[in-house]
């Protein structure tokens, strides 16, 4: 296994990592304590091909592999949580899923768009009464002729109210013995008649980016729009979040590093008991807790990244590399607050919103204690995953780019 960066790695991670700094970075502070991110960002992020980083060139996207999608990710969440939250959204819970599961009428009639940024795409899962256990969704899609008619809520959806289209679960089935075989995926452009949607505003963190619900009534949706077969929402669903956890691990390993940063400088300049504070063993020892978290959950999800270049399965790693990146940047970012100590407490200073920012991470796209549960479950051999098509695309390592 070689994770290595070759020169087309670091050429994307560059490009975005100059986006970030020099177009987001000096005005984050600002959209943070408004709530709200320019809208400029999302278009700029398809300007430059970053919102098809690792799709094919066919439906739009760079031709880049998953490493470069980690890179970026790692590179946006340095900045701020709401950059990386775009790409686990629109590129690893739709866009990616409809690369593995949608026909290629679909492909060219909405990931190609997608890919370009000339569509934004959101992901509705997660419902009033059903977070983690997906199982308990209760929207439904009834068949009538050859449209759906869908019916129901979606709650803590990213890009709601920014979004043209939405991966939608609902129910199909209500009589299934196994209530995962019931759920069926659709693609709904979101401006169809019965869609109403909103805001969410006072979050902890993550203010900047987009948060809302969604709401269903009695729309009607053809069967063009059904992802996949019938009954197979669960298995799709649970695809997608192989590709949204990754990027949330990646996105997490820069917060790391961002803390990191601000912790070497801060600890570099600021004195007390007439000498620099990085010379007191237990701010050292802090620091030191974030380098060893910053290399382990880079190793982790550049390992995931190339084994999804492979096409290898990764459930279990990927959940382990999101479990632990996860963790270790909301325990840098309480770290980092701590080192800067009364100034860390205000928003002079970046580390109080990476705090807030981090916290979110450990409870979306699975908790921290659903991925004990999970890796517990592999290691017992309790873990008994649906069989999950996998179609990643074949990787040409000579032309580093997706065939």
């Amino acid at each position: 296994m070689d994770l290595s960066l070759q020169a087309e790695h670091r050429m994307a991670q560059q490009m975005v990592r100059e986006f970030a700094q020099k177009e987001v970075a000096p005005v984050i502070k600002e959209w943070d304590r408004k709530q709200e991110m320019a809208p400029f960002v999302l278009r700029r992020m398809g300007e430059l091909g970053i919102l098809g980083i690792c799709l094919p060139a066919a439906y739009g996207g760079q031709g880049l592999d998953y490493i470069s999608l980690g890179l970026a990710c790692e590179e946006l969440e340095a900045v701020d949580t709401s950059l990386r939250v775009v790409m686990s959204v629109h590129v690893g819970l739709n866009s990616l899923g409809l690369f593995q599961w949608a026909t290629e009428e679909q492909k060219q009639r909405f990931l190609v768009p997608q890919a370009r940024g000339e569509k934004i795409a959101c992901f509705g899962l997660t419902e009033p009464g059903a977070g983690s256990d997906v199982a308990g969704i209760a929207s439904t899609a009834v068949l009538k002729g050859s449209e759906y008619v869908i019916n129901g809520e979606k709650m803590w959806i990213s890009l709601a109210t920014r979004a043209d289209h939405v991966l939608w679960f609902a129910r199909t089935e209500t009589d299934a013995a196994d209530p995962h075989d019931g759920l069926s995926a659709f693609l709904v452009e979101l401006d169809r008649p019965g869609v109403s949607r909103g805001d969410i505003h006072g979050k902890l963190g993550v203010r900047a980016g987009s948060t809302g619900w969604i709401a269903m009534q009695d729309v009607r949706v053809p069967v063009e729009n059904r992802i996949g077969e019938p009954g197979e929402g669960f298995k799709i669903a649970m695809s997608c979040l192989d590709n949204g956890r990754y990027t949330v691990a990646a996105g997490a390993t820069g917060l790391i590093r961002a803390c990191l940063e601000a912790s070497v400088k801060y600890a570099s300049e600021r004195e007390a008991f007439g000498r620099k504070i990085g010379k007191f063993q237990l701010v050292q020892q802090k620091i030191a807790r974030m380098v060893q978290s910053y290399d382990a959950a880079r190793l982790l999800y550049l390992r995931v990244g190339w084994m999804k270049n492979r096409g290898l399965r990764n459930t279990r790693e990927t959940s382990l590399a999101k479990w632990f990146a996860t963790d270790a940047s909301f325990q840098a970012a309480s770290e980092a607050l701590q080192i800067h100590g009364a100034y860390g407490y205000s928003d002079e200073y970046d580390v109080e919103r990476y705090l807030r920012n981090a916290k979110g991470a450990v409870i979306y796209e699975g908790t921290s204690e659903i991925h004990q549960l999970i890796q517990a479950g592999y290691a017992l051999g309790y873990r008994q995953d649906p069989a999950l098509r996998c179609e990643l695309p074949a990787y040409d390592e000579e032309k580093w780019q997706l065939v």
